[in-house]
């Protein structure tokens, strides 16, 4: 998931209950909830670096208690800081106790660093990126692809748990309630809860789609593989993504009338794509780092030798006239829509590219527009 979802479900694993045993929970709760994409840091290394360990060692549970450990210990310095900085009110002990900070348990505030932490990995299981929990001993990659990769409906349902008990403590003030401490545990257990539900929703849904597809003749060739791909906020509508011995064909489905005629929409005339022939050039690119690194990643990839065609912002390799070069790209099935606003010229998401001199030498390579410099910086 993106950053957002991640941070506000961090800081409702807190609110249902964790700030209640120990000060600074829901700071250790958001910062633990997204800290597991400080791997985005090898984005510095170059594109090809970043995709290799993006969702990597930091995207496991052996990494969940160190990930932990190191937000704990953010934190304390940060209770030291404040402490250091607060003023001694001579002569009023009770002013003095005021003004200090809250006393910590660290126990506690060490568990709420945890299950905040897991909450990333499952978070972004529910997408269809998917994670390595198990690795490095199961470099296997998992996902639900139940949920889009940003859902308003779970923005929704987060902020509304965080922001209705500081409406409801405003109305209080109004009319001189007592206030309240801990205000908001029943909002936060409720958004949490809303989305469990929102996943057996959705899952449910996906399972609906999957169903229909066996009942439904949607290729002319035998079906050898089927994905599904969520879309944000109607959880009826799914991207279907069908593989046969020849071709991949994509299909629209909806689950919110199963029976309906055009329950399954797929036109082959501009929904099929057939499979690209293995040249000497994709061998090659294969081979490169960006070829092992896509293709461990990629499981809908699809890699094509698409002639000499320079990618937009990347020069071409600078040549004698007596050699020739190819563009090998790399692109994933799951990753083809292209997003809102984008140029018609821009490569796919998540696509990859090799330039091959001769069929079998790597000239560069690189993500988008941004290429891998073989020094490692980018």
């Amino acid at each position: 998931m993106e950053p957002v979802t991640h941070f506000l479900t961090g800081a409702c694993i807190a609110r249902a209950g964790f700030n209640r045993k120990s000060a600074y929970a829901t700071l250790a709760g958001v910062l633990a909830a997204e800290a597991a994409d400080i791997d985005i840091l090898w984005g510095f290394a170059g594109p090809v670096e970043e995709l290799k360990h993006h969702r990597g060692i930091t995207h496991t549970f052996i990494a969940v208690p160190v990930i932990a450990a190191v937000v704990v210990g953010a934190v304390w310095i940060i209770d030291r800081i404040r402490r250091g900085r607060a003023k001694p009110s001579p002569g009023n002990p009770l002013l003095q106790e005021v003004n200090a900070p809250p006393a910590l348990r660290w126990g506690w505030l060490y568990l709420t660093a945890i299950v905040a932490s897991l909450s990333h990995l499952l978070l972004d299981w529910t997408n269809n990126y998917g994670v390595r929990p198990f690795f490095p001993f199961n470099p296997r990659w998992y996902m639900g692809s139940i949920v889009f990769i940003a859902e308003p409906v779970l923005w929704g349902l987060l902020l509304v748990a965080l922001i209705m008990p500081w409406l409801l403590g405003l109305a209080d003030q109004e009319i001189g309630a007592r206030r309240r401490p801990f205000r908001g545990r029943g909002w936060a257990v409720f958004a949490l809860s809303g989305m469990v539900a929102l996943w057996g929703w959705r899952w449910f849904e996906q399972q609906q789609a999957l169903t229909m597809l066996g009942k439904t003749q949607v290729t002319r060739e035998p079906i050898l593989r089927i994905g599904l791909e969520p879309y944000p906020v109607n959880p009826y509508h799914w991207r279907a993504l069908l593989e046969t011995r020849d071709y991949y064909q994509t299909a629209e489905i909806n689950t919110f009338n199963p029976d309906s005629m055009v329950a399954i929409t797929s036109d082959p005339q501009r929904d099929v794509m057939y499979k690209p022939a293995d040249t000497p050039a994709v061998e090659a690119a294969r081979q490169t780092l960006l070829g092992r690194v896509y293709l461990d990643w990629g499981r809908w990839a699809v890699v094509r030798d698409v002639g000499p065609d320079p990618v937009p912002g990347v020069p071409p390799p600078n040549l004698p006239f007596n050699r020739k070069w190819t563009t090998v790209e790399f692109t994933d099935l799951r990753f083809t829509e292209r997003l809102p606003g984008a140029s018609p010229n821009a490569p796919p998401p998540l696509s990859g590219w090799v330039y091959i001199v001769d069929g079998h030498d790597e000239a560069a390579e690189g993500m988008g527009s941004r290429e891998q410099k073989t020094n490692g910086t980018d």
